[in-house]
């Protein structure tokens, strides 16, 4: 039996994986339950992922735009 990786089960799961690297891991992950674990864990993790959002906190914008304003009406 084949230890894979974190790495290749996220390899898997983006479908980068080889034909042969696709069925070694398909056949481990039907003996192996640890990696149907570690598999499901990394399959939560992608799904958290996408759905987060980045956005700068209202006060950076803010202290952005004041220091604009200060400095738009010095001479250059």
């Amino acid at each position: 039996m084949t230890n894979f990786t974190p790495e290749d089960l996220l390899l898997y799961l983006y479908k980068e994986t080889t034909a042969v690297e696709t069925v070694a891991i398909e056949a481990a992950l039907k003996q192996d339950w640890t990696l149907r674990e570690k598999l499901e864990v990394l399959k939560l993790s992608m799904q958290r992922l996408d759905k987060i959002t980045v956005a700068p906190r209202t006060e950076i914008v803010l202290d952005v735009l004041n220091y604009a304003r200060e400095h738009s009406t010095e001479k250059v």
